[in-house]
């Protein structure tokens, strides 16, 4: 019967991850169609084991299971998995581990032990059921494959909480639908088939709220503050390339999320909450927390520096303990490893759910249940890693920044209440994030976006200077534009993914990635990138080349401890990172708007997530022998970063007000209120004289050491280290200018600029430095340079007649508060001379050139 086989693998997953299930009852339910279950408690230390997060779960329970199974139309309808009410909170692993992780830990042998044998438990049964004469061994398989491949799962108010120091970060998705889909992304029952070795899926989530909040020391909210987020609809297409129909893994996985509109709201309050999340992805990218539990085995690939794991390779220059040539550290690296390592957690995260669509109960499954066997397998199957494309994109994004302040009710015990007020707006169109990657090996991340403005909004710090009755215009509320908009630029920033109808999945046909450094190099160059979007692009590179010619570098490669196989991998960095033409303005409203924000960023307590180690030499560390210094200079590995800007624009006005007394002692460090209000009413001044700098380009190179601490020790202690091993211990850093040039404008009434005044012309400069690594390394060496620069300047001109000079010196001393600011008058009557003598002196020349056009006669025609 059907059931016999179907049942343990629904069974499987249910009882895997729930608490006191009775599997018999289960069994029941499932055989009459329907199963509901009520207030389930999740197994919070498999969740934890498995996912291999550095969280904890705190708490973990759904309110309400059911599972459809239609027996009856099996082959032709999806069985239907809904949750409803699914809440988890969780927590920061610390150092410290309280009640609930010592449980977690104490039953770690339990919980594998239960692991491994509910995995092998549904295959037990498979093994152990009735065959029926009437199902084939083959369409038992081959039903099976549909039934799994087109499993409907819905989740109904999901809740997720992270709970650190005083910060909640609640998430809250209304619905979430996973199921099957057909070619054209509709609904349907679908199956790979040896004409078609494809799978599709779509997630839908709707109502999607993020809430940032703060509580106290006795763990309550006082106030709730605006959410980040506000019911967020947006939808993922997951798309499955197999090899064959008995592949259990794809060879190529893409999953792509299109989001609409995406508008996040950030209050002063919630700003440095919001960047210590930041700063908790940033340390967990580098691998500077997520320390593991005492009796733990630690799995060198956790310390990778990519944000995916132990997908891309390690980078991190400030642990000893990475996968790195053994001469750096003058002893060898994981020699000694246990052959059984538990798995990064986003590796797992990407690799669960092809698992799941994949699953393949074949007789060679059941060959044993040989733990041992089954780990062999396993590890088989990741010496093929599969392609990996990860994509987000945003047709339009729009994120506020609020001032809050506290407003009491009129009754004593009534709650504080919390009014919030927009003071600046940034929008952003045609944003796309994608990831391409391929095991260790390869990894590609790409970012960039069409177009983009900030805006002023309101009033700042008591004055209000874009307050609705004072019928300003947009175009001088925007202070910053780059780029194009997608009316004119089109939706190229989708191009190639799963919602560009253009794209190869999209076209019946497989779709080719460039997985070579040299051929990716030429094909995404800096004029691809803004062909593509147009205002930002930054594609970052990490590749490991075995240069003995084996082919691919796979992680048996770094385990192995053995510096003649590390020796033949070539780590590569490279950040290439582009903007283009942009116009930014810095009057009062802009530069008080982000002077506050920094404000508001810095006015925190927070601990940093990791502490420089101290950079004291070893003097017990292990020298090199020649052939080891010769073998480290071939090849050190290094972070290549490349920054250029094109077209800038940058216009400097005299401040129409001036409060950064009391925003740079913030800034500074000193302490100061920053809840100034003003009360002075803000008169705009025009015309408002400006400095407008423009610059054809501007490009910084940047280099580092990956590894610089285990390279600096190295070099440090030879005796007469070579010219190139110490330059690879230095940050090198070249910035070059190209023509750069500025002038005295003036803003009319109208809103326009009149034109510019040369006062600097066009010139080209460039700048060279570099930075000694862990100076504290080189005492006994006093000849080695600390510090190295170089400044190149072939020729400056500065002209500027009096009245020029006198203008420039007002905008100066209008921000700096030396010296009276010049009245109003005075500063009109020298735009008046500047501008005017300029425009009677183009005037002349045009009369000019008209009078000499003039007395040239006409040619005559001859014969």
């Amino acid at each position: 019967m059907l059931e016999s086989y179907v049942t343990p693998i629904l069974m499987s997953y249910v009882n895997r991850y729930i608490k006191n299930l009775k599997p018999s009852d289960l069994q029941l339910s499932l055989w009459g169609g329907d199963v509901v279950l009520s207030k389930l408690e999740l197994k919070l230390d498999v969740l934890e084991q498995e996912l291999k997060l550095p969280f904890t779960f705190l708490s973990g329970h759904i309110h309400e299971l059911r599972i459809h199974v239609p027996w009856t139309k099996l082959g032709s309808e999806p069985v239907v998995i809904t949750i409803n009410t699914m809440e988890c909170i969780l927590k920061l692993k610390d150092g410290i581990q309280d009640d609930h992780e010592s449980c977690g830990s104490n039953s770690t042998n339990r919980s594998t032990a239960e692991n491994t044998k509910s995995s092998i438990k549904p295959r037990r049964i498979q093994q152990a059921a009735p065959t029926d004469p009437d199902l084939p061994p083959g369409y038992v398989q081959s039903l099976i494959r549909r039934v799994v491949n087109n499993v409907n799962i819905v989740i109904n108010n999901l809740i997720l909480k992270y709970v650190e120091d005083d910060i909640v970060l609640s998430v809250n998705i209304t619905s979430a639908e996973c199921y099957t889909v057909g070619e054209l992304w509709d609904r349907a029952f679908m199956d790979i088939s040896a004409t078609d070795l494809v799978l599709r899926k779509v997630i839908n989530f709707s109502d999607c709220t993020v809430c940032l909040d703060k509580r106290n020391a006795s763990g309550k909210i006082e106030f709730y503050q605006d959410p980040l987020l506000y019911k967020c609809s947006f939808r993922t297409r997951l798309h499955f390339t197999y090899d064959n129909l008995n592949s259990k893994m794809p060879s190529v996985i893409k999953i792509h999320t299109l989001v609409e509109s995406l508008k996040l709201s950030i209050t002063d309050q919630q700003l440095p909450m919001f960047i210590r999340i930041m700063q908790l992805g940033i340390a967990l990218y580098y691998g500077e927390i997520g320390n593991f539990k005492e009796g733990e085995i630690e799995d060198p690939t956790c310390h990778n520096k990519d944000m995916l794991g132990n997908i891309t390779g390690s980078e991190d220059e400030t642990r000893i303990d990475m996968q790195y040539p053994a001469q750096y550290k003058g002893q060898e690296l994981y020699s000694q490893q246990d052959e059984e390592q538990p798995q990064g957690w986003v590796s797992w995260a990407w690799s669960f759910v092809p698992a799941i669509v994949s699953y393949d109960d074949g007789e060679e499954d059941f060959g044993g249940n040989d733990p041992a066997s089954t780990m062999h397998q396993q590890k088989a199957q990741t010496l093929k890693d599969p392609i990996v494309s990860i994509g987000f994109y945003c047709t339009k994004a729009t994120v506020t920044f609020k001032l809050t302040e506290m407003q009491a009710e009129s009754s004593y015990y009534s709650p504080q209440k919390v009014k919030s007020k927009e003071v600046l707006c940034w929008e952003q169109e045609g944003t796309t994030v994608e990831a391409l990657m391929m095991g260790e090996p390869f990894f590609d991340c790409q970012i960039g976006f069409v177009g983009c403005r900030a805006m002023c909004l309101k009033g700042i710090m008591g004055v209000k200077d874009f307050e609705e009755n004072m019928n300003r215009s947009e175009t001088e509320a925007c202070f910053f534009i780059c780029g194009d908009n997608l009316s004119t630029k089109g939706f190229t920033y989708l191009t190639n993914s799963l919602f560009d109808y253009r794209s190869p999945e999209n076209n019946g046909t497989r779709a080719e990635f460039i997985l070579d450094s040299t051929h990716h190099k030429e094909t995404y160059t800096e004029i691809a990138g803004m062909q593509r979007f147009g205002a930002f692009y930054m594609d970052y590179l990490y590749t490991m080349e075995n240069t003995s010619g084996k082919g691919s570098t796979n992680q048996q490669d770094f385990s192995s401890g053995k510096s003649e196989d590390l020796g033949t991998v070539q780590e590569k960095s490279t950040k290439s990172l582009v903007i283009g033409p942009l116009d930014f303005r810095l009057d009062s409203s802009a530069v008080h708007r982000i002077l506050k924000m920094i404000v508001c960023a810095l006015e925190h307590e927070y601990e940093p997530y990791s502490r420089l180690k101290s950079d004291i030499k070893d003097e017990n560390e292990t020298i090199l022998n020649p052939e080891e210094v010769a073998f480290l200079e071939e090849y050190i590995p290094t972070r290549h970063t490349s920054v250029t800007l094109l077209k800038c624009t940058c216009t400097i006005s005299m401040a129409e007000f001036n409060l950064l007394d009391h925003l740079l002692p913030v800034i500074m460090g000193e302490k100061n209120s920053s809840n100034f209000m003003n009360t002075t009413n803000f008169q705009s001044l025009r015309p408002l004289p400006s400095i407008r700098i423009l610059v054809d380009k501007i490009n910084l190179e940047h280099s580092v050491p990956m590894y610089a601490e285990q390279l600096v020790h190295v070099v440090s202690s030879l005796t007469q280290p070579s010219d190139n091993l110490l330059h690879y211990c230095y940050v090198h850093c070249y910035l070059k200018i190209f023509g750069f040039q500025a002038g005295l404008t003036s803003l009319d009434c109208s809103g326009s600029y009149c034109l510019p005044v040369p006062i600097i012309p066009s010139f080209s400069t460039a700048l060279y430095g570099k930075l000694l690594k862990l100076p504290t390394c080189w005492t006994k060496r006093s000849q080695i340079a600390i510090t190295e620069g170089i400044f190149e300047l072939p020729n400056l001109t500065i002209q500027a007649t009096r009245a020029q000079t006198l203008l420039l010196q007002a905008i100066y001393q209008s921000w700096s508060h030396l010296g009276n600011v010049s009245s109003s008058a005075v500063i009109e009557a020298l735009i008046s001379e500047i501008f005017l003598s300029i425009e009677i002196g183009s005037c002349y020349v045009a009369q000019v050139d008209l009078e000499l056009l003039a007395s040239n006669d006409p040619p005559t025609s001859t014969s």
